[in-house]
């Protein structure tokens, strides 16, 4: 499976069809029985209005491995399965390892990317500075502060104290760098470290310490206040490269210097689609557990579902590198 989002993109769905029919011909020894099963069981994943063919490829290989048939017929499957489409899932042998990875995001794997130990004496400076401009500028601003602002502050306030150039150089790094080297293969939406959202582009939303872009971004989520009420809340909304920069070192700080477990959880700057109009929702009186898996069994979220509002950035299984996230709400195409 191509964990980078290539080859399988170019293959139009009813290719795939007869690539998994075929395997599952092959496995059964002509026997129809499997195939007719995965056709009536998983309609949504070949249906052509759903965008992510990579997403929906790596859900059909997992369904395939769970279904209730004796082992020696699912094995047989799998198989033919990765014999059929090793011209075009090419990585279809390291499927196993990468779900594994994803189920298990917060534990290290032996394939993980760390930081070198220069980058590590310098990861917690940079985050206990940019903590120091948060305190400077406040939370609410801290999330659409520009990376110059950023260093004005540090120029501007000796509480801050001014950025080094080794911490400088050091952010500017983990911006340019191509996180796919340890594990993230999402789009980068951001291309500029110094990218400014402009004030007349965002609306402060009240009592959340959250601003969202005007237009599409804000109306989405005014529609989903007026359809669920006061139980659902605005817990995240515009991150500039500053403020995913902050939340992904915490990540890091976290993990013990692995990039490779901190980008399961977050977007590494510059790839956050935060940046440029998505934004998460949580349940009131909910807490953390709005950041987790928990989410998705409650009332609100059925309703989000319901009412068509969820068109999720990161869905089970998905080929980005990034664990589930039911609370985040897509507004960018």
């Amino acid at each position: 499976m191509p964990l980078d989002g290539s080859g399988i993109s170019v293959v139009d769905r009813r290719n795939l069809l007869k690539i998994f029919s075929a395997a599952g011909v092959a496995a059964m020894g002509g026997h129809m029985t499997m195939q007719a099963r995965l056709s009536e069981a998983l309609p949504v994943v070949l249906s052509d209005d759903y965008e992510d063919v990579n997403t929906n490829a790596l859900e059909l290989a997992q369904a395939i491995q769970q279904m209730s048939t004796p082992a020696p017929d699912r094995e047989a499957f799998v198989r033919a399965f990765q014999k059929q489409t090793k011209p075009i899932l090419a990585d279809s042998n390291n499927l196993k390892s990468y779900l594994q990875k994803m189920e298990n995001f917060e534990n290290s794997h032996h394939e993980d990317v760390f930081l070198t130990p220069n980058q590590n004496s310098l990861l917690g400076s940079v985050f206990r500075r940019l903590d120091r401009v948060q305190n400077v500028v406040g939370h609410g601003n801290f999330n659409v502060l520009s990376f110059d602002d950023a260093l004005k502050m540090g120029k501007r306030y000796s509480s801050v104290g001014e950025f080094p150039k080794s911490e400088k150089e050091f952010v500017e790094d983990l911006f340019s760098k191509n996180p796919r080297g340890y594990g993230f293969y999402g789009e980068k939406v951001i291309s500029n470290l110094t990218f400014k959202v402009a004030e007349r582009e965002m609306r402060k939303i009240p009592r959340t310490g959250h601003f969202l872009y005007r237009g599409e971004p804000e109306a989405l989520y005014k529609q989903v206040r007026r359809d669920l009420g006061d139980k659902i809340f605005l817990t995240s909304g515009i991150r500039s490269v500053v403020k995913q920069t902050h939340l992904f070192l915490a990540k890091t700080i976290q993990s013990k210097g692995n990039l490779s477990r901190a980008s399961r959880s977050l977007a590494p700057p510059g790839h956050s689609y935060h940046g440029i109009g998505d934004f998460d929702v949580g349940k009131v009186g909910f807490g953390a557990k709005n950041f987790t898996e928990d989410f998705a069994s409650t009332d609100e979220f059925k309703r989000l579902v319901d009412l068509g509002y969820v068109d999720m950035r990161y869905p089970k299984h998905n080929l980005l590198g990034v664990r589930y996230e039911p609370w985040h709400i897509k507004v960018v195409a």
